[in-house]
């Protein structure tokens, strides 16, 4: 009987919150006042897990996305990187909260033929062109391309700015600097964009690493599903799974504002496990970021050379690791602290984990209903184990059965267990490790795994109860199912994801949309 009233708890809180606001969901949008005067630095999503490309399984693939919510055809200038700015994906591979590698992007805009691009000559005198390219593009240095985008990667040992740098150089021949390709304008300018695209996917000589990985930067199709709209819209649906609950959501690509309609720009970097596991248990944490000069002069006469001077040391602006954090769990007034700080000053924002207000909002919004519903007098429907300790496992420690590191540290890092093999494709469990699928979130996370319907979850209460692990139902020992309601109600913003949906081999997210012809309003995500 206590279990069936805890499951019409469960669902009357969900049908309840159609009646009220709650926080809006994105695994990393827009989701500070600073970062979004700056989008080009904007950090999206982090991936990171065992690559399930067949044949690649000794590899880790970390993806960081930027640019958020990339119109497709949004032309004429589209979404190049910014040059001015730092790109980092840092690596902890022995706990301690401080990176133990960093690879570094730096990315350069070249307006080709001597700083005019393309030229044609009017009535006599040769003039540039208003558009980046004036033809097809279809090969890797394309003359119908005026502009280019071109970076390099440098390999940090220890500290981020003071560390021992090397050059990470092409496997093949030795180059130095990589090229980004043209964003996917459509048909008539790249008719078949993957197969252009695919020509930057670079070998990588990594420095003190006898195998070499790979390198992708472009342009990509949102692999991150979220119900935005009607959640900012007060939850304008029921949020619970429609197959379990009359009256839910139901899972369907209709429900999506992101995938199949938007593009990001992804640095994917694919690396030999031994290369990055150094002397920890074979535990790895990490985090993407960006970083701007700290002084910038605009220039009142500016021209495509001399845009502005920058100057001063690089300031951290974005940063991101595992989804949601700074959307649900910190403060308005510490987004930005968050996004500047480092792991190692994690502790000055613990109470927010410790402490979460996520679940506080929604007993304060939608108790009262849950009552007058059941005819019950509950006096909190949050979770009540505070400090919450299944979520300082979650995001700032590990789990200590999963993927705790060798040195245990508080800090908000993605985490993985690079002894755990890699799920193929077509077997991956949308809700990671809550599905007995241990290769997903929150052990590292796959472009496949349902960020948001596992971390409302979470937040909610569900490490509270037994999660099969091989097949049997185990205890966390994080705190029990009395402490969290509602932890086992199947919540849902409606909008699905899954690996199958997305490409098999590396860079692993979909070919970018184009717009050109007209495809947008469907509800079908692009093939893989």
């Amino acid at each position: 009987m206590k279990k069936r009233v805890g499951y019409l708890m469960g669902t009357a809180v969900i049908t309840a919150l159609m009646l009220g606001s709650g926080p809006s969901l994105a695994s990393s949008h827009r989701e500070a006042p600073n970062v979004t005067k700056m989008p080009k630095v904007d950090s999206t999503d982090f991936y990171m897990f065992r690559s399930y490309e067949p044949g690649r399984s000794a590899f880790v693939t970390f993806i960081a996305n930027y640019q958020p919510l990339e119109i497709p055809g949004a032309g004429p200038n589209y979404y190049t990187m910014d040059p001015d700015a730092i790109y980092e994906i840092h690596i902890d591979n022995d706990g301690d909260a401080k990176e133990d590698l960093t690879y570094q992007f730096k990315f350069n805009n070249i307006l080709r033929n001597g700083g005019k691009g393309i030229t044609l000559n009017i009535g006599g005198k040769e003039l540039p062109i208003a558009l980046r390219h004036a033809g097809q593009v279809t090969a890797a240095d394309d003359g119908d391309l005026g502009e280019v985008e071109d970076y390099t990667i440098t390999q940090i040992t220890g500290d981020q700015r003071a560390g021992t740098r090397a050059t990470v150089t092409a496997a093949n021949g030795g180059a130095t600097s990589f090229r980004k390709p043209f964003d996917n304008v459509g048909k008539k300018t790249t008719p078949d964009y993957p197969t252009y695209a695919n020509q930057y996917i670079y070998s990588i000589a990594v420095p003190g690493c006898a195998t070499p990985g790979r390198v992708f930067v472009g342009q990509r199709a949102e692999a991150f599903a979220v119900n935005l709209g009607p959640t900012f819209d007060l939850i304008n649906y029921v949020p619970i799974d429609g197959a379990s609950f009359p009256g839910g959501i139901t899972q369907s690509r209709q429900n999506d504002d992101l995938v199949g309609k938007l593009n990001v720009t992804s640095i994917a970097l694919e690396l030999p496990i031994a290369c990055v596991t150094g002397s920890g248990n074979g535990v790895i944490g990490a985090w993407q970021t960006a970083a701007l000069p700290q002084a910038r002069l605009l220039n009142p006469k500016a021209s495509y050379a001399n845009m502005s001077q920058q100057g001063g040391a690089y300031v951290q602006v974005s940063r991101l690791s595992a989804p949601l954090v700074n959307e649900l769990v910190i403060g308005l007034p510490q987004k930005d602290t968050f996004n500047a700080a480092k792991p190692t000053g994690d502790a000055a924002l613990a109470d927010y984990v410790t402490n979460p207000t996520f679940p506080a909002i929604v007993d304060l919004l939608f108790r009262a209903p849950v009552n007058a519903t059941l005819g019950t007098n509950f006096s909190n429907i949050a979770p009540s184990n505070l400090p919450r300790n299944d979520l300082v496992a979650a995001y700032l420690t590990g789990i200590k059965t999963l993927n705790q590191q060798k040195t245990v540290t508080g800090s908000e890092m993605m985490r993985l267990n690079t002894a755990v093999n890699p799920t193929p494709r077509d077997q991956q469990k949308t809700l990671g490790v809550a599905a007995d699928d241990l290769a997903g979130f929150p052990n590292g996370r796959r472009p496949g795994d349902d960020a948001v319907d596992i971390t409302l979850r979470v937040a909610m209460g569900r490490l509270c109860y037994p999660v099969p692990i091989n097949g049997v139902q185990t205890d966390l020992g994080l705190c029990k199912p009395a402490d969290a309601p509602v932890g086992n109600a199947p919540l849902t913003d409606g909008a699905p994801i899954s690996a199958a949906e997305l490409q098999n081999v590396f860079p692993y997210l979909n070919s970018p949309l184009s717009n050109s012809p007209r495809t947008l309003g469907t509800s079908t995500i692009p093939n893989p």
